[in-house]
């Protein structure tokens, strides 16, 4: 059966009941684009209709109304023997969410959009390997779209689906149509692609040797210290506060309780927690928490920047004076735009945080003349570097 024109379908459309024509003509040339009608989706259809249609579209000719052009639309799709998507046109749910907009705003109808969109089971679920960007490039959204359409597809057939492991799948196997490349690798290539080209030639020229060495996971290393210190606190049930007075053992253990949160204060001594016992039981758990702490998300973006740049800068091994570290970071990032005469003083203090920290978890070794990173350390930058690139891309909150 060939696929429905959409140009004979609106000359049908006239013939049948011309009044709804021209509002049948703008959904459709909204919701594909310009593409055939065949490869439109469920989660297209579902997401002009619930996002765009009220968000996008208008101002309507005067007695027109976004519930008229949906139901427009679905007298299309029905001409088109897409019956499916043109029930969703009329669908209780379809107009609840067209009436929350107009009655309640702009918030209220995109909160009611996302829980139905949810509801309809074709939306690609967040997995161990990937979590999505709401912010897509090419790539990503190629592979959301056909994740999307693989689950609607086994929803059709009857089919009981795990969306997490019909994603996986989807997401992981080398497919025909990409060359026997993956959507995954399609999508972390270009995600680490763009962490390259992000602000400033110095920091650019910096990144760039990364962006093959961050293709391939790291494998998990052993930390010992911080594995002595939990153990010890499973064994034993709690430590003294004043367990040892080197700086290291305290930044390591103040690591442990307020980054980590793998142990507690408990009166007068500290005590594991749930945490600290799963971190205890994997390597490649702790290994995993550890490293993201190199590059905390939570803190300001600067100081992120500036702990990247530092990160890179060591990854190899190579002996730094602190001085000539911080030099190094602050040319780096006061490229990026920041501020035009930022200097060592300003990225001085997240600098010497992060030394501090692989120094605790014996992942750097130096003191106030120089500074180096041995091979476990080595592979803790470039997991933690990894990981920071390949995050998805969110929406800046304005609070």
């Amino acid at each position: 059966m060939s696929a429905p024109d959409v140009t004979a379908l609106l000359a049908e459309l006239e013939r049948s009941q011309p009044e709804l024509a021209e509002e049948a003509r703008t959904a459709v040339e909204w919701l594909t684009g310009g593409e055939p009608l065949e490869t439109v989706t469920q989660l297209d259809v579902c997401e002009f209709l619930w996002y765009t249609l009220p968000i996008k579209v208008g101002p309507l000719k005067p007695g027109g109304d976004h519930e008229r052009l949906a139901r427009s639309l679905g007298r299309l799709l029905q001409l088109g023997g897409l019956e499916r998507y043109a029930a969703l046109c009329e669908s209780p749910t379809t107009l609840h969410i067209l009436r929350t907009y107009a009655r309640e705003g702009e918030d209220a109808g995109t909160s009611a959009y996302q829980q139905a969109l949810e509801a309809t089971g074709v939306l690609p679920p967040d997995v161990p390997e990937l979590q999505w960007s709401m912010i897509m490039g090419p790539e990503e959204l190629g592979a959301h779209l056909a994740c999307s359409a693989a689950l609607e597809l086994a929803i059709v057939s009857g089919d009981s689906v795990d969306r997490t492991a019909l994603t996986r799948r989807w997401l992981t196997e080398p497919r025909a149509e990409l060359g026997g490349d993956s959507w995954l690798n399609r999508v972390h290539g270009e995600r680490l692609n763009r962490w390259v080209l992000g602000r400033g030639p110095a920091r650019r020229e910096l990144a760039q040797p990364f962006e093959v060495r961050l293709h391939a996971p790291v494998s998990p290393q052993p930390l010992p210290a911080l594995h002595r210190l939990l153990s010890l606190a499973a064994s034993e049930g709690s430590l003294p506060l004043r367990l040892a007075p080197s700086p290291e053992a305290a930044r390591l253990r103040e690591l442990a309780e307020r980054e980590l949160g793998a142990i507690s204060r408990d009166g007068s001594r500290l005590a594991i927690t749930d945490y600290g016992r799963r971190l205890l039981k994997s390597r490649r758990a702790m290994w995993s928490a550890v490293t993201r702490l190199l590059l905390a998300r939570g803190e300001h973006e600067f100081e992120v920047s500036a702990r990247e740049a530092a990160l890179m800068l060591l990854a190899d091994g190579t002996l730094m004076s602190p001085a000539k570290l911080h030099e190094r970071v602050a040319e780096v990032v006061g490229g990026e735009g920041w501020h035009p005469t930022t200097g060592v003083e300003d990225v001085a203090g997240p600098v010497n945080d992060l030394i501090s920290q692989l120094t605790a978890l014996g992942l750097a070794f130096g003191d106030e003349l120089a500074v180096r990173m041995d091979r476990p350390g080595q592979l803790a930058a470039l997991a933690a570097l990894r990981a920071h690139a390949l995050r998805p891309r969110k929406y800046v909150s304005s609070s």
